[in-house]
């Protein structure tokens, strides 16, 4: 007797889902290694938490990069998440012919409050199996931010956790700094 298998979903499988009506227009959903997957709602600490970094990295950027807010990154052919925050390479086209991939990405940010677990055991992997370079995960709930560096097939060789009175420097950009505590406050 053959063991059943679970369907893994492609991304061109994902968008025709939403193109015809499978998935609603408004569904707040991601496909992280063919599964699409719903995801939390935003809070209000959650939210102001990713203005603050948009503000902030928007003020710095000065054309060496440029912010993506909640915008997909497509990883490979199963898994296209939507990050909170990433610091992508410009591009002429800003984008507009194709979503950003891992080459593109300085920096990618979670805001983790109810989706930690999501975030650590499930994107994360993808992400340093991908080769995203850098990746932070602001932890609302610990007041922390960690850093994941040196990605590989399983994930993330470096790890760092900072905390109040710590700055927060992206790999590709050591002279821009973000004060936890300010960024927690």
């Amino acid at each position: 007797m053959l063991a059943p298998t679970k369907h893994r979903f492609n991304v061109k499988e994902y968008y025709r889902m939403a193109e015809t009506g499978v998935l609603r227009p408004d569904a707040r959903v991601e496909l992280l290694d063919g599964q699409i997957i719903d995801m939390s709602p935003i809070g209000p600490f959650h939210g102001g938490v990713t203005k603050r970094l948009n503000r902030f990295f928007t003020s710095l950027g000065k054309g060496r990069w440029l912010v993506a807010v909640q915008d997909p990154v497509q990883l490979d052919e199963h898994s296209e998440p939507e990050p909170d925050l990433m610091l992508l390479k410009p591009a002429g086209d800003d984008y507009t012919t194709r979503h950003p991939r891992p080459d593109d990405v300085y920096l990618l940010i979670e805001i983790a409050d109810a989706s930690l677990a999501t975030d650590r055991d499930i994107k994360l992997p993808l992400y340093g199996r991908a080769g995203i370079a850098e990746v932070w995960i602001v932890n609302i709930e610990d007041e922390t931010v960690e850093l994941y560096r040196e990605p590989h097939f399983a994930g993330y060789a470096s790890k760092s956790i900072l905390r109040a009175g710590d700055q927060a420097k992206p790999q590709a950009f050591p002279d821009v700094e973000v004060d936890v505590a300010e960024l927690l406050n």
